[in-house]
């Protein structure tokens, strides 16, 4: 139910430069902005509903899964709010793409989990552009 308040929370989301991305506690896509849509290439109506799997690469997953589960149990996310760059996938032809990344654990006020969120924006000229230089260098 929204209430008058509730409004702009619902803009900020919606206007976010980033992509925000909030997935309940078992990974379902549950908000995703039009920075989401822009910077992976899935509507909000295809992503709404899907498993993170949907941006996450396969080889990934794993990983990933555990991590969140992890961060579902206890609260809270291992690394913080600390920005990261990682893998991440776009709908064209599950081209590969570098994104910086926060995440945090969205919980109620007893302290349960509700579920992540997470801000990303594409790294992936940046981080290829490191690679090159290192590669030079070497």
């Amino acid at each position: 139910m929204s209430t008058a308040t509730d409004a702009p929370w619902a803009r900020i989301v919606a206007d976010a430069a980033d992509a925000l991305i909030y997935a309940d506690t078992g990974g379902a896509i549950r908000a995703w902005n039009g920075a989401a849509e822009a910077l992976f290439g899935f509507s909000a109506a295809e992503a709404l509903g899907q498993s993170l799997d949907l941006i996450i690469p396969e080889r990934l997953r794993a990983a990933h899964w555990a991590a969140y589960d992890r961060a579902m149990a206890s609260g809270q996310a291992r690394l913080g709010a600390q920005v990261r760059t990682t893998r991440a996938v776009h709908k064209a032809q599950g081209r590969k793409l570098y994104v910086d990344m926060s995440f945090g654990v969205v919980c109620d006020e007893g302290g349960t989990a509700l579920g992540s969120v997470a801000m990303a924006r594409d790294a992936t000229e940046r981080y290829l552009a490191g690679q090159a230089a290192r590669a030079q260098k070497s």
